[in-house]
């Protein structure tokens, strides 16, 4: 290609991202179709759950012709196809027919014995009657399995997967480069004036001579009318005037000066203060001579040093405590699942076990035989595997490792109500995750017996997930644009992905490691997921994923965090906070910024940890509970989760901005800022349980 083929491309590119600035939608997708510059994988998505299927196609038209590769042919063909079926299951028979003749028979010259087929479904009263269609549900679930299907297919199409990512430029480039250009023009007049007006850019600026005495040479300040000011607007405000120079002048943040930390006090609302403070921490760097950190670097630096790592409380369990969660919205609220079986809900200001229930079968008649045998035997030890609340925090739930889980509902600090007993699977089971589809709240579960099953909260069982091939060890729903997969591990390692109303899982791979793994979304909705598992020689493996649409393969791996110094039998937990990681490994609590790979900052919290503590957040990031050696819990806090719980606001945690820029300046985010490394022994090496938060 050469330079000017190149230039005409990029100019082309620009224009599609000035129309879609301008909201002219219907103009950029055009553009992009007609150029066939760049592929947008979005719109295709959106057109296929719309079921546009003439505009998807003369999109795709711009990109690829229908049999120009078996990728192109696979698309083209899965598209008419599910046409095809939408027609049939409207009892548009004649409209099928021509979909038929016209469309799919092309097809034919690839593939016979599949026209013959689709063919023979004219004849049939409903098509799910046919063997390979039985599982088809309805058109909206059809829809989304094929936007999984055909979206891979689009990333390996060699026509289509350079052109899926937009290329970098600036926001408003197309605008930025028409005012550097008229600021250059400017700069060439004989006689400049201040303030000059531009009213059109068909023709090139000029300055009408001035009728007294030549004016000084201002450059382009002030908005002039028209759709396009001088100097044009940017993402920060207006564009920095042309210099003589050739270069573009850089922007400046107007000077001010900020408050101290201990000015702005704490905020009951989580990392609020912490993000004023971030803003008052960027002004402070143009202020302070010498400072070559970013914002961002002194940002992390003061929302690391504000991580909850302080001791608030500690609590006495009287068992050892196997799984824990804040609830989503009494943020010192904690339920509490332990070995002997028994929970507890801690609300944590007042210090107080609120409510509490050891194991017990509320229906003896419901129960299988083998549970009520492993009953009736006086070593028998049934232990909670997982407690969870659902999104509402008006139910939780309690899984057992034996068979059976608890529904409960929650309407006070202590008032609970048994809801429901199922006998979920066949041994133990392993974990419990609330998930809400069409507004219905389901109960999602999965166990030794390799099966994941979703109920509602009736104990209709709705679904079963089959495909693993060693017991499931974890589950983990998520919701991407209009989709929702659950996506499982299983104890040899395997991740897979799965969506409601399809038989098998869509995507799978191997998790680093190969043992028992926990799955964690960011909660704002993005495609980052975390994987947290250890090996059976030890080693622990945090990675970061992007699961776009539900694909998880080893292409999908984005960073492997480094740090772990332990190796040990028993299984690492962990848990995420806004941007932030948390891990017990080597009786301590290390963290992690999500974005660098080494360690950020630890903790041993004054020792008293085992050597793998499970450790849970609340919502905000302002507390952390984490287990202890002797079947309890602490409870660990910022100075907003210090409120939360009845305590003053530390004076430890409210260091001036001038000592934070000074004291780190010239450090890196990524430095490894480790405190209190002490630890304690390592305990023997074992069978590891495989109850996890």
């Amino acid at each position: 290609m050469s330079d000017l083929t190149h230039l005409n491309k990029e100019l082309v590119l620009l224009i599609i991202q000035f129309l879609g600035d301008e909201k002219y939608k219907g103009a950029m997708h055009m553009l992009e179709q007609e150029s066939g510059f760049f592929f947008d994988l979005t719109y295709f998505e959106e057109k296929i759950l719309n079921g546009e299927w003439d505009e998807l196609e003369r999109y795709i038209s711009g990109f690829t012709k229908y049999n120009d590769n078996r990728h192109s042919i696979k698309i083209m063909f899965e598209i008419t196809k599910q046409k095809y079926l939408e027609a049939l299951d409207r009892n548009l028979k004649a409209e099928a027919a021509d979909i038929l003749v016209k469309e799919l028979r092309k097809f034919s010259l690839y593939n016979p014995e599949v026209y013959k087929d689709l063919t023979e479904l004219l004849t049939l009263h409903n098509f799910r009657e046919n063997a390979h269609l039985n599982q088809y549900a309805d058109i909206r679930s059809a829809r989304e399995r094929m936007v999984v299907v055909l979206t891979k297919v689009v990333k390996t199409n060699p026509l289509l997967k350079d052109k899926l990512i937009f290329p970098t430029a600036g926001k408003s480039r197309l605008r930025k480069l028409i005012n550097q250009s008229l600021n250059w023009q400017h700069d060439q007049c004989k006689n400049p004036v201040p303030n000059p007006v531009v009213r059109t850019l068909y023709e090139d600026h000029y300055c009408p001579p001035p009728l007294i005495g030549p004016l000084p040479r201002p450059f382009f300040g002030q908005p002039l009318p028209g759709p396009f000011p001088a100097p044009f607007p940017s993402v920060e405000g207006a564009i920095a005037p042309y210099q003589a120079n050739g270069e573009v002048a850089s922007l400046k943040r107007p000077r001010t000066t900020p408050a101290t930390v201990s000015e702005v006090g704490p905020s009951i609302t989580g990392f609020t203060a912490i993000d004023r403070m971030a803003e008052e921490l960027e002004h402070s760097r143009y202020n302070v001579e010498g400072t070559s950190q970013t914002s961002t670097q002194l940002r992390t630096s003061w929302l690391a040093k504000n991580l909850p790592k302080n001791v608030a409380y500690s609590f006495h369990q009287g068992s050892k405590v196997t799984s824990m969660e804040f609830h989503p919205n009494q943020h010192t609220l904690l339920l509490v699942g332990a070995r002997n079986g028994e929970f507890s809900i801690w609300e944590l200001k007042s210090q107080q076990r609120v409510a509490s229930e050891p194991f017990k079968i509320w229906d003896t008649a419901a129960t299988s035989l083998e549970l009520q045998g492993t009953l009736s035997n006086e070593d028998a030890c049934i232990s909670v595997s997982r407690v969870t609340w659902s999104p509402d925090g008006n139910y939780f739930g309690v899984a057992y490792t034996r068979n059976l889980i608890h529904l409960y509902a929650h309407s006070g600090i202590n008032e609970i109500c048994q809801c429901l007993e199922i006998n979920a699977h066949d041994g133990r089971v392993n974990d419990l995750a609330f998930d809400h589809r069409d507004k219905e709240l389901y109960l999602i579960t999965c166990g030794d017996d390799k099966v994941i099953k979703v109920w509602d909260i009736a104990g209709q069982n709705l679904y079963n997930f089959v495909g693993h091939e060693a017991p499931v060890y974890s589950v983990c729903p998520h919701h991407n644009k209009n989709f929702q997969f659950i996506f499982s591990t299983s104890i040899d390692g395997k991740i897979r992905t799965w969506m409601y109303d399809n038989e098998g899982p869509i995507s799978g791979c191997d998790a680093p490691g190969n043992w028992c793994t926990t799955l964690i979304f960011k909660s704002d909705g993005s495609s980052r997921m975390f994987s947290c598992g250890t090996s059976k020689e030890g080693d622990t493996f945090l990675v970061q994923w992007s699961a776009n649409n539900g694909i998880v393969d080893d292409e999908a791996k984005r960073k492997i965090y480094s740090g772990f110094t332990e190796k040990s039998a028993r299984i690492a937990h962990f848990d995420i906070t806004n941007q932030f990681l948390a891990v017990g490994e080597d009786s301590q609590i290390k963290y992690w910024h999500m974005d660098h790979d080494d360690v950020l900052t630890s903790t041993n919290v004054e020792g008293g940890l085992p050597s793998r503590p499970r450790l849970r957040f609340n919502k905000e990031g302002s507390l952390l509970a984490v287990t202890t050696a002797n079947e309890g819990f602490m409870i660990l806090a910022n100075g907003t989760g210090r409120i939360r719980v009845g305590l003053p606001y530390s004076d430890k945690l409210r260091v001036p901005i001038e000592s934070i820029v000074n004291k780190e300046a010239g450090s890196s985010l990524g430095a490894n800022v480790n405190e209190d490394n002490g630890k304690s022994e390592r305990s023997s090496p074992a069978r590891p349980s495989t109850s996890h938060n």
